[in-house]
């Protein structure tokens, strides 16, 4: 079977790669010249863990190709995935212009049934758009050719993206006929041999779930930074209130963990573009209004915390910061909530010094010389004023504290992901603040 995948950024590649792994003849399209020419001599634009390794070796096996030249491969495949970004617009949606413009080259240059599948993140009613912009492009050709569209959402978290592919928990598509159904139980039956979770639905739903299920995680973990933040007025350990309702099998204890803010690709932008497409339809979605609130909200807390430990003074304090990546297993640092703590440390006059196991190249790219940059996690605390933990490396978990005391001018630590002993590092000597104990 063959296949093309528009797009080579997080979700193309990814999707390229491991169907390439299975054996099916995969050809990654890119318009960027500098990117395909780098992924053919083994560069890889993006840090996910397993990634490089299956990428080489799909690629010298000959089942992974990339080209900047669409056109060239749609005699020879059966399904064009459309990974292209979908930035959001200035108002929140997402901008489709990289999909359309996808659909119309197919629509120009497709002779034979190929059936467009949507992988991008996109809202309710753009399969249609696909759909009506191929169909025009055909009319104009004054040619009939048969085609179909599907809706594939891709549900891969960065740091386990690679495994979250090979064995997911489910795989959903939204299908309009039962040739497209049938191409994709072929596409996806090596993924589905020892649990079946293929679940099939109509487009609209299939566009509209992808949308949900990351507002929900967000939601939840919004709602437990706002308890979080009142279990501190009241006195009351948020870690104890989430293994208390984490029990509860109606809740279950993932995404309960509370926080300096979410961040990343999909999350922010997702929360935005769906309360936008509610919007256009004449619907308020007040719950994840709320919830977009409460993160941008909770991105400064930190900052707060040490404001006030200050006494509203922060001129030229020393701050060492551990992580700037969204999350650990990533250098992508959209929507950080690092990115608002620098920029609020900054304004506030303080001196910043970072250190990040992978993201130093991403920051630096970002934010240049406003920040110092550390040769790893023991330098950035030299004679630091306070340590703000931002993201939660395992090589953060067990750091030598006697270590950090002596080094640091100010043994003081503000823990944005709630990983330590609070007892423990107060025994040691240090003044410890985290969020909601």
């Amino acid at each position: 079977m063959k296949i093309a995948i528009v797009g080579t950024g997080y979700v193309g590649l990814v999707t390229g790669t491991c169907f390439s792994e299975m054996g099916i003849d995969v050809t990654c399209v890119d318009v960027q010249e500098s990117k395909i020419e780098n992924l053919k001599k083994g560069v890889i634009p993006i840090y996910e863990p397993g990634l490089e390794d299956m990428v080489h070796r799909n690629y010298t096996a000959g089942r992974l190709k990339f080209t900047t030249d669409l056109e060239e491969c749609l005699d020879d495949v059966e399904v064009v995935f459309s990974a292209v970004g979908t930035p959001p617009d200035e108002d929140g949606s997402a901008d489709l212009k990289y999909v359309l413009e996808v659909a119309r080259t197919i629509g120009r240059n497709m002779n034979k049934y190929v059936l467009v599948v949507t992988k991008s993140t996109v809202p309710v009613g753009t399969a249609q758009k696909v759909k009506s912009t191929i169909q025009k492009e055909l009319d104009e050709r004054n040619i009939q050719i048969e085609f179909d569209v599907a809706s594939n959402p891709e549900f891969l978290k960065e740091g386990d993206a690679v495994d979250d592919f090979m064995k997911p928990d489910r795989v959903v598509v939204g299908v309009e006929s039962e040739k497209a159904k049938g191409i994709m139980e072929r596409l996806y039956k090596p993924f589905m041999m020892n649990n079946y979770r293929l679940i099939f639905t109509d487009i609209p739903s299939a566009e509209m779930i992808k949308y949900a299920a990351n507002s929900m995680l967000a939601t939840r973990i919004s709602f437990m930074n706002d308890i979080a933040n009142l279990c501190e007025l009241v006195g009351a350990d948020v870690n104890m209130v989430r293994k208390g309702i984490g029990a509860d099998s109606r809740i279950g204890s993932k995404f309960l963990y509370s926080g300096c803010g979410y961040g990343g690709s999909c999350f922010p932008k997702d929360v935005k573009a769906l309360i936008k497409t509610a919007e256009k339809n004449g619907y308020s979605m007040r719950v994840l209004k709320a919830v977009e609130e409460v993160n941008e909200r909770q991105k400064g807390v930190l900052f707060e915390k040490l404001l006030k430990h200050y006494n509203g003074d922060l001129k030229d304090k020393q701050i060492a910061l551990w992580g700037v990546a969204f999350k650990p297993e990533t250098d992508d640092m959209r929507e950080a909530p690092a990115l608002v703590l620098i920029n609020r440390l900054i304004e506030a006059g303080a001196k910043v010094r970072v250190y990040d196991p992978i993201a130093m190249d991403e920051c630096k790219r970002r934010i240049g010389d406003k920040v110092a940059y550390a040769a790893d996690m023991y330098d950035a605390v030299l004679d630091a004023d306070a340590l703000m933990l931002i993201t939660e490396w395992k090589e953060f978990r067990m750091p030598s504290w006697k270590v950090i005391i002596k080094t640091m001018k100010t043994a003081i630590v503000f823990d944005g992901r709630n990983i330590y002993d609070k007892a423990e590092l107060i025994n040691l000597g240090l003044t410890y603040s985290s969020i909601g104990i």
